[in-house]
């Protein structure tokens, strides 16, 4: 998934319905040091929303870099699987976190005590992506999503 953000005092009409939107500045170093905390094998039950069907909180997260052009973040996170609005919940820890809301250490805080009523509001569907899917074993034919771009997703 990619998750797109506009930090902008002010609100931008092409944007809108497209990326998230932060008017307060966002600290993006803060942001990074706090993300490294979700990489490898957790239980993400402080992320998952209380409508989350999956038999397991427990994912994998192989990768999740923040990078910025100009007023945007981009989000980008990778794992094996993800849970309803796990994407969205880390979103809204990770700015609580860029305002100086929450300490760094606030997303160590929610993967230890596994209690979504702890975490941070889900954030907006707008500026989440889903921008690819890799099953172990299967090549999807490049023509699959040809064509479609980014969609978005809530």
């Amino acid at each position: 998934y990619s998750y797109v953000l506009l930090n902008s005092r002010m609100r931008q009409p092409l944007w809108d319905g497209r990326a998230g939107w932060v008017f307060q500045p966002l600290d993006i170093d803060l942001m990074r040091q706090a993300a490294k905390s979700l990489l490898g094998e957790h239980d993400f039950s402080s992320f998952r929303s209380s409508q989350c069907q999956a038999k397991s909180p427990v994912r994998t997260m192989h990768a999740l870099e923040l990078n910025t052009s100009g007023s945007l973040v981009i989000v980008s996170l990778r794992a094996n699987a993800f849970l309803h609005h796990m994407v969205r919940n880390i979103m809204g820890a990770l700015v609580q976190i860029g305002q100086r809301r929450e300490p760094v250490t606030y997303i160590e805080h929610l993967l230890q005590v596994c209690d979504r009523t702890q975490g941070a509001p889900t954030f907006s569907p707008d500026g989440l992506y889903l921008t690819g899917v890799r099953y172990p074993g299967y090549a999807f034919p490049s023509s699959d999503f040809h064509g479609f771009g980014l969609a978005p997703l809530g």
